[in-house]
């Protein structure tokens, strides 16, 4: 393994903070969406309300996950930067590595939510389709 230097744990600096816009732009839009369809509920008393408020949030569940991680991951590179400026280079691969595995977990879990995500718009789809034949 070549030496670990300063400039590579702060490479993914700026990919993990465009990771936590999107985590966080994902988590504001299903927070949106929630009050929505909590006003609506409280008006309708719509089961199929409840069923979407119930994937929303396992998803947003799955966001925080997502994000706790991606925060972690980045909290280790930035060990990792301090440990190699401090001299303690092989600490700082175990570091690195956990920081990497981190973020390959939030990762993980955002390929699960964008799978929930979509087959939740292909019941709507699905729904209007159903709509379109009987007309």
């Amino acid at each position: 393994m070549n030496e670990l230097t300063l400039t590579t744990p702060a490479l993914l600096f700026s990919a993990i903070s465009l990771i936590m816009l999107a985590y966080t732009n994902r988590f504001l839009a299903y927070a949106s969406v929630i009050r929505s369809l909590h006003d609506k509920y409280l008006k309708e008393k719509d089961d199929s309300l409840l069923r979407q408020i119930k994937n929303l949030k396992l998803r947003l569940n799955l966001t925080k996950w997502m994000q706790i991680f991606g925060i972690t991951s980045l909290l280790f590179c930035v060990l990792t930067m301090f440990l190699i400026f401090i001299g303690s280079t092989v600490i700082a691969v175990y570091a690195f590595g956990l920081g990497l595995v981190l973020l390959l977990i939030s990762l993980a879990l955002l390929i699960k939510e964008i799978q929930i995500s979509t087959q939740a718009l292909q019941h709507h789809i699905a729904d209007i389709e159903e709509y379109l034949k009987k007309k």
